[in-house]
């Protein structure tokens, strides 16, 4: 009679996904590699050949628009079967000037692109090693089974090398290169969301006001002979919505860019800021020169933001706002005794703010425990006026 405890396991596979997955990608290497060698071959020795005709260039540099699809393809396979993550390279830039632009820019560009050259060798390297890896796994499968797993892992491993070295963005440029262009669009967004404001603040406050001074003033002309107390009713009044309109238009400027940090810097605009601020504010600022205009202006803009959130959610009983410079940085720190819980994550004006000190390489770290006390860092670039 049998029991639970002599009935045999359940079979299970000998191999886990992720060792299916790399034999899967040795073997697809040789018919990868004969249609890449075949490729390369055929418009490099081509183009090579053809050089000192009219056809030979135009034909290298359309081989090699070519490779970069190819190595394209092989990031996506080494993506999917062997978990390498790699980077797209940028796209190609286009050449500047007049004389560079349209056909012979393109040809110029295309012909001194590392990533396709680096595709190319790639697809020459790759057939030797593909007939070698295929070779192998095939034989393993049928004569060295319990060790698969580790040859295998051994030859992806080669794999993943080659990848890294030769199909990665154009080392250290490359990756700043594409982090340019990302900052380049969230400076064009901020500002875009900035003139958007801008008009909006100017349409539905300042404009508004005057429209309706122009008409009380064109009432009161009215009544000037008929009337003339009721006219100098709406004189007064008119003259009342003036000062209003010139307050809404000094707050309006002082948002844009304030008189008092063009002239004084940033240690007398930020203690301006901290005046207005609903919480008692101390003010440091440590700097023996002023820094470039344009840093200047996004430091008291980040402050003043800072110090704008503060009033309106931290319930904080004092703040701290600390300026120096350290070498070639210029450092910001705000702090509160509020409740904390702060975060750039939330999509809230801190991952704004995040965002546009990233785009000037400037850095932006939230330390704010729930609970509090919350601390913000940024640093920015330090440029002469």
């Amino acid at each position: 009679m049998s029991t639970d405890d002599d009935r045999l396991p359940a079979p299970r596979p000998a191999f886990d996904a992720r060792t299916w997955k790399e034999i899967a990608h040795l073997l697809i290497n040789l018919p990868e590699a004969v249609v890449a060698f075949f490729y390369v071959s055929l418009w490099l020795y081509a183009g090579i050949g053809l050089a000192v005709t009219v056809i030979g260039l135009p034909l290298l540099a359309a081989g090699l628009t070519g490779a970069r699809q190819l190595g394209r393809l092989e990031r996506r396979r080494a993506r999917r079967l062997l978990g390498v993550h790699i980077d797209e390279p940028s796209p190609l830039a286009r050449s500047r000037g007049r004389s560079n632009r349209g056909f012979f820019g393109w040809l110029w560009t295309t012909l001194k692109d590392p990533v396709g050259w680096r595709a190319t060798l790639y697809g020459f390297v790759r057939l030797p090693w593909g007939i070698l890896t295929f070779a192998l796994v095939m034989v393993s499968l049928f004569v060295a089974w319990p060790v698969l797993g580790y040859i295998a892992r051994l030859l992806t491993n080669v794999d993943r090398a080659m990848v890294r070295g030769l199909l990665c963005p154009s080392s250290e440029l490359e990756r700043r290169i594409a982090e340019l262009e990302q900052d380049r669009g969230v400076v064009v967004d901020t500002a875009a969301a900035d003139l958007r404001r801008i008009e909006r603040d100017l349409h539905d406050g300042a404009q508004a006001r005057l429209v309706a001074l122009a008409m009380g003033l064109g009432l009161a002309k009215e009544k000037l002979l008929e009337d003339p107390e009721v006219a100098a009713k709406m004189v007064d009044e008119a003259h009342g919505e003036v000062k209003l309109a010139l307050q809404e238009l000094r707050d309006l400027a002082r948002g844009i860019h304030p008189a008092v940090l063009t002239d004084r810097g940033l240690d007398a605009a930020l203690s301006s800021v901290a005046g207005r601020c609903t919480v008692p504010v101390s003010v440091a600022v440590d700097l023996d020169t002023r820094p470039a205009p344009a840093i200047e202006g996004i430091a008291y803009f980040t402050v003043s933001e800072l110090l704008q959130n503060i009033s309106k959610h931290s319930r904080a009983g004092t703040a701290r706002v600390e300026v120096w410079r350290s070498a070639d940085r210029l450092m910001l720190q705000v702090r509160d005794d509020g409740c904390g819980g702060a975060s750039t994550a939330t999509g809230s004006g801190l991952a704004g703010l995040a965002e546009r000190l990233g785009s000037v390489d400037g850095m932006f770290v939230v330390d704010s425990p729930v609970g509090g006390p919350t601390v913000v860092t940024a640093e920015l670039p330090w440029r002469d006026r």
